[in-house]
């Protein structure tokens, strides 16, 4: 049944249907081939709504209205302000002013897509004008929004956390470490890149001018505050701290800033409903294929076979690292996250690896994989933003990927890098 289940996947994905497609079809061949008819169908069904049906994947329409709305409005032009103030003027301060953009707005957004959309359209020209080649910055911009994936709040962690069982606000303090590992790591490469390359840097801000831009920055400042003090404080939920960013974002944008007018909400309500629409139903599907797979004992099959039952923790971390991250090379990171967490979840268990742990490190390996080559999908919203041929915009992709790979690597071998502020909010 496996061979039929990932020929049918393959072959409907090679025709060009979307990802829904082939996963729907795989789960209702398998259904009928494990239960010999269609007589039990509506247990079927009922995975699929029990995909749907747990509240916290509230947060997830929540979070991505939230984005829609600070990327139409000033939200990103003035936490990239204040982020140039401070640090434009060094030696490949521009680039570090990117990667460090996009890590703020990650905090805010939670999605890659929206943060190549918010902080490249506008740093880009920039980084051009003042020398930098377009590979490079492509590149940074792509690779630099995987950080949106770690920093809460994350829609990655929030799936992962709704099919494993695992705390989705242990998930959301975790990935702070590993977030900020990866800015360190790209601002060393960008200071690098600029003194080699000879690149001009930016005028030095006066104080005064510094002060105005965190002034101006004081407000979209509030949401990872929102979000990471109210759920380490004990405030809100996950799924609370989405609605509160919600009415902070549309006070925010409506009110004080007073950058979108009512006839904004009908085109940001159809956005958000749009995408919600898709996560939901490939949450649903992801779902039935699961039950599916785990009722036909597949995973315990596969995992067999490689041997990772017998892998020690670092074995089936290193398994997990490479299964997800090439995984993502050619598949949407929910659709990865959704078809292989039940498949390593008896290893998971088996070795009595902490859930959290791995939560964080699937989550950077999709996000990894969501900016690497052949299809990750990253670069087709690069491509379709700054209409850029796609070998242009891989092309500076493998430094960024090699310092990505090592911070897994790094997160393997010094787990506290993702469990220290875990632990220190809920042990």
């Amino acid at each position: 049944m496996t061979t039929i289940i990932v020929s049918i996947m393959i072959v409907l994905l090679l025709l060009g249907f979307p990802m829904m497609i082939p996963l729907a079809t795989a789960a209702f061949v398998g259904f009928y081939m494990t239960f010999g008819g269609t007589g039990q169908m509506e247990t079927l069904i009922q995975q699929l709504m029990g995909g749907i049906r747990p509240t916290a994947l509230i947060a997830v329409p929540l979070f991505i209205l939230a984005a829609d709305i600070m990327t139409r409005g000033q939200s990103a032009n003035r936490l990239i302000n204040m982020v140039m103030a401070f640090v434009g003027h060094i030696k490949g301060g521009l680039a570090v002013s990117t990667a460090a953009s996009c890590t703020l707005f990650g905090a805010v957004s939670g999605s890659t897509q929206a943060t190549v959309v918010a902080v490249g359209s506008p740093l880009r020209p920039r980084m051009l004008k003042a020398g930098y080649k377009d590979p490079f910055t492509l590149a940074l911009i792509i690779n630099s929004s995987d950080i949106a994936f770690l920093i809460p709040p994350s829609i990655g962690m929030i799936i992962y956390g709704v099919i494993s069982g695992t705390s989705i606000g242990e998930l959301f303090i975790a990935g702070i470490g590993p977030g900020l590992l990866i800015l360190a790591l790209f601002s060393v490469y960008c200071v690098v890149y600029a003194i080699i390359k000879d690149v001009p840097t930016e005028p030095r801000s006066s104080w005064k001018e510094r002060a105005l831009s965190v002034r101006d920055a004081l407000w979209p400042l509030g949401f990872p505050v929102l979000i990471v003090g109210g759920i380490y404080g004990g405030v809100f939920s996950p799924t609370e701290a989405a609605a509160a960013c919600v009415l902070y974002a549309v006070l925010l944008e409506f009110v004080v800033f007073r950058s979108l007018k009512l006839h904004h909400i009908y085109t940001i309500a159809k956005s958000t409903g749009l995408i919600t629409a898709v996560v939901f139903i490939l949450v649903a599907v992801g779902n039935g294929f699961s039950w599916i797979i785990s009722f036909a004992q597949i995973p315990q099959t596969l995992l067999a076979a490689f041997g990772i039952n017998e892998a020690g923790p670092i074995g089936v971390l290193v398994a997990i690292s490479v299964a997800f991250f090439v995984a993502c090379m050619f598949v949407d990171p929910i659709v990865v996250i959704l078809v292989l967490t039940p498949i390593f979840a008896p290893a998971i268990a088996a070795s009595g690896l902490d859930p959290v742990l791995v939560g964080v490190l699937i989550t950077l390996q999709v996000a990894i994989g969501s900016a690497t080559p052949p299809f990750g999908c990253d670069i087709f919203t690069a491509i379709a933003i700054f209409k850029r041929p796609y070998w242009e915009v891989i092309r500076g992709t493998p430094p960024f990927v090699f310092m990505l790979v090592l911070a897994a690597a790094l997160i393997i071998i010094f787990p506290q890098i993702a469990l220290f502020l875990r632990d220190l909010a809920f042990r």
